[in-house]
């Protein structure tokens, strides 16, 4: 099996953004001192629209020139040490101003669909070119910021000339609507871990030009949910997340239907969803005869405790009879 840790590099979006230090560095440091010793790398989505803004915002404020160094020499060092630096947008970053104390977030255009083609287009363009300049490298993944990447063909030619070949978006049978994010994934097969595709990423054509790489994805009970709550009110230590921000609130009635009824997610290694790494790990190991891709999703953001030390268990478990990639 061919496994993948993929990390959305960024911040919070909600009403706080959080540190660069405790949202990003200091987590990512965390994880590669379990990582380095097995000689793993990890495949790191940047959420260059970020850096974009610390480089316009940093000449009047001196505290972003300091983050933008440090952003910037860990992405260069993580670089030079093999880990893949690929292509992850937010959008969003366009209207986000710096108020000289904190990040103030117009989410209004939250998904590139939200944007004209040619305007898509351009930020494809700006923030590759910006991400290629820092890693040296030239980025050939791309995740949507949110999941949301539908309609596919709204991005595909800028994707197209901005070198990206692969994509790893999807979650098998994943779907949400709501006034930022969308995205309907029910049509990606359970243990289909890749397949090619042109401007539809949930359909398979052999003659396509990208190759899609879907996140892992694990049915969950509702009493994960509740689990999951009662840690969170018990506030142990090794539940609390680096991360010192606030997410976009979800709908209370998709809470509510997290709370009551069996849906599908992504592997993780976040927080309490590092708990079934394992038992996901198994059945992808079963369903594709030891022959796919299992795909990891994480935001140094928001890791624990507990789930780096879930997470080193699984590499410890894995490390001797399975390969860690990044895409190539």
């Amino acid at each position: 099996m061919k496994i993948y840790i993929t990390l959305d590099y960024e911040l919070f979006f909600g009403s706080q953004s959080g540190g660069i230090d405790d949202c990003i560095i200091n987590p990512t440091n965390e994880l590669l001192k379990i990582v380095d010793p097995y000689n793993v790398k990890i495949v790191f989505f940047v959420d260059v629209g970020y850096i974009d803004k610390l480089n316009e915002f940093k000449q009047h404020h001196p505290e972003l020139q300091e983050d933008y160094k440090k952003i910037t020499s860990q992405i260069k060092l993580l670089s030079k040490n093999g880990h893949g630096i690929e292509l992850h947008i937010h959008p969003h970053w366009e209207n986000t101003v710096y108020d000289g104390e904190k990040w103030v977030f117009d989410t209004s255009q939250y998904k590139l669909q939200d944007f004209s083609k040619e305007e898509a287009y351009a930020i494809v363009i700006k923030y590759t070119t910006l991400l290629n300049s820092i890693s040296g490298k030239k980025a050939i993944a791309y995740r949507a910021g949110g999941w949301s990447a539908q309609p596919f063909s709204h991005i595909s030619k800028a994707l197209k000339d901005a070198g990206i070949l692969f994509d790893s978006t999807t979650y098998p049978k994943g779907y949400h609507q709501s006034k930022h994010q969308a995205y309907d994934f029910r049509n990606v097969a359970q243990y289909k871990t890749e397949y090619r595709f042109e401007n539809d990423l949930t359909v398979e054509d052999p003659n396509g030009h990208f190759t899609e790489y879907p996140i892992s994805s694990y049915r969950l009970s509702p009493v994960f949910f509740w689990r999951f709550a009662l840690e969170k009110i018990k506030k142990d230590k090794k539940h609390v997340s680096f991360g010192n921000g606030s997410a976009i609130s979800k709908p209370k009635i998709e809470v509510i239907k997290l709370m009551t009824r069996f849906s599908n997610s992504v592997v993780s290694i976040d927080g309490y969803k590092a708990s079934y790494i394992s038992k996901a790990f198994k059945k992808y190991l079963k369903n594709t005869d030891n022959m796919g891709h299992f795909v990891l999703i994480g935001h140094p953001k928001a890791f624990t405790p507990y789930s780096l030390q879930e997470t080193k268990k699984f590499i410890e478990n894995t490390y001797k009879d399975h390969t860690f990639r990044v895409f190539k």
